[in-house]
């Protein structure tokens, strides 16, 4: 027992050294010359990984932006110095998937341990962007001083417009959509924030709510044993139960990630909401929802995909089968730069620790499996086809009515290639805004993050030209819907859902008419 004890007390303290080293680097300037060589790298890697490097930016603007950024570099920088640096020019590619990490600081067991026992910061809070102004969109803890409508005006003394110019040459989305920015600046402000910052107990807070100026500060609250184990409870209540699966119980929005309901009391309109694509259980979700869509007297189905980031490419091409009445291939080929490419994806990032050793025997197989997958075609290589790339029937239970899909700038990635294809198909009406994400595909899938040499940044970068089987737009811009409807800053936050209530008052219309 004592050799235990001593064991564990050498492995704690081993590991506060680790972290303690690891997070010492952060301060400490790394020279100009090798950080020229770490952006010599970056590119290098774009070149070799990325398979549609050039799409909404010319190699000889690539070049040049490289280029004048080495010879910026005259002076040594710490790491997060360098990040600031080089991720504007990351965003300039126009990738939504691409985009540089911070140096991010390491926590030791008991720095985890006391966060988890902790309420969040400015995470407690969801927000909205207006131009260079932050809102508080929702309060789900009602906690004082922060009403929905109240603008944030400083943060820690720092006007809000100063930190939003900051992040906004890092934030950016695919090709030339301008729609995307302002929901991911909503999300990620905080998050960059605290990368600057660094976790802070407390800060500052200037807001005005009604005319009405107040400074105060906002603090991380204990959560307490009783309050923490009643959570625990209500979420493995809630995760564990069939409807809880089914639905895909988030325990972090507290709420469920896709949903069928009906909202009028004929039941002739279903609405479908999918906050995510996460893939869990999503088979037996869609074959129970289009059984009751195929007894119900439903005629028409609003598909609302609005703030979904995407996910998984199996779910959205199942869930199209139950749109459609005839065959289709979903998504083209998908294109890699090379038959190597994919041995360079991450594969023991993704496993659990206690299975790797076990990842480690199987990854002779994997690399053949992953040579194997690869074929050459007019001088380019694609993955073979996995199914999802296959021709396919429509499902039994598809449903033959009138589909709307709603879309915003924060539909990205995959709710983005089934709003295209739908789209094209001619088999749905889009009401919105334009999609965050590309209407001709994306560059996802699996991915390969990269450790600049010098500066230890993180780079995870898309190893698969992701495409709907489309006639393509060639534009360069996201989805556009078929109505655009781009709700006020003022109904935003009255929880006004115009663009809903104009499909509504639309199929009271056409009912009307006939």
């Amino acid at each position: 027992m004592k050799k235990i004890i001593l064991f564990s007390l050498f492995l704690v303290i081993s590991s506060c050294v680790s972290v303690k080293k690891y997070n010492a680097k952060s301060a400490i300037p790394v020279s100009a010359e090798n950080l020229r060589k770490d952006v010599d790298f970056t590119q290098h890697k774009l070149e070799e990984l990325h398979p549609k490097l050039y799409w909404y930016i010319s190699k000889k603007d690539l070049d040049y932006q490289f280029d004048s950024l080495k010879m910026t570099i005259q002076k040594p920088l710490k790491p997060n110095e360098f990040y600031e640096k080089l991720a504007p020019v990351i965003a300039k590619i126009k990738e939504g998937h691409l985009r540089l990490y911070p140096y991010d600081k390491r926590l030791t067991k008991k720095e985890i341990k006391n966060l988890k026992n902790q309420k969040g910061l400015l995470s407690r809070y969801n927000f909205v962007i207006d131009h260079d102004r932050i809102f508080v969109k929702d309060n789900p803890a009602k906690i004082p001083n922060m009403n929905v409508g109240t603008e944030i005006l400083k943060i820690k003394d720092i006007p809000v417009k100063d930190l939003l110019k900051k992040y906004k040459p890092i934030v950016n989305s695919d090709g030339d959509n301008t729609t995307f920015q302002k929901y991911s600046m909503a999300r990620r402000w905080p998050s960059f924030f605290t990368a600057e910052y660094g976790i802070l107990d407390s800060v500052k807070i200037e807001t005005t709510y009604q005319n009405e100026l107040k400074t105060f500060y906002i603090h991380r609250e204990k959560i307490s044993r009783e309050e923490k184990k009643k959570t625990e409870q209500e979420n493995k209540k809630l995760t564990k139960s069939e409807t809880g699966k089914t639905k895909d119980y988030n325990i972090v929005t507290k709420s469920f990630n896709r949903d069928l309901q009906f909202p009028t009391k004929d039941s002739t309109i279903a609405y479908m909401k999918i906050k995510t694509f996460s893939g869990t259980f999503s088979r037996k979700f869609y074959k129970q929802s289009f059984a009751a869509l195929k007894k119900s007297p439903a005629k028409y189905l609003i598909l609302d995909v609005r703030d979904n980031l995407g996910g998984s490419l199996s779910e959205i091409n199942n869930l199209y089968s139950y749109l459609v009445s005839e065959e289709f291939k979903f998504i083209d080929d998908m294109e890699v730069t090379s038959r190597t490419s994919m041995f360079h994806a991450n594969y023991f990032t993704e496993i659990p620790t206690l299975a790797q050793p076990l990842a480690a025997v199987t990854y002779p197989v994997y690399l053949l499996g992953t040579a194997l997958s690869v074929k050459k075609k007019d001088d380019k290589f694609y993955l073979k086809n996995n199914g999802i790339f296959a021709l396919k029937k429509p499902k039994k239970n598809h449903f033959n009515g009138k589909i709307y899909v709603l879309i915003n700038g924060s539909s990205f990635s995959a709710s983005s290639i089934i709003s295209s294809k739908l789209k094209d198909a001619k088999r749905a009406f889009l009401v919105g805004e334009e999609t965050g994400g590309a209407n001709d595909g994306t560059v996802a899938g699996r991915y390969s993050t990269e450790k600049l040499p010098h500066s230890k940044l993180k780079l995870p970068i898309g190893l698969m030209l992701v495409q709907p089987n489309i006639q393509f737009t060639e534009t360069k811009k996201g989805v556009l819907p078929d109505y655009e409807i781009i709700p006020t800053l003022q109904q935003v936050l009255q929880k006004k859902d115009v663009q809903l209530e104009w499909i509504m008052d639309q199929i009271k219309k056409n009912e009307g008419n006939h």
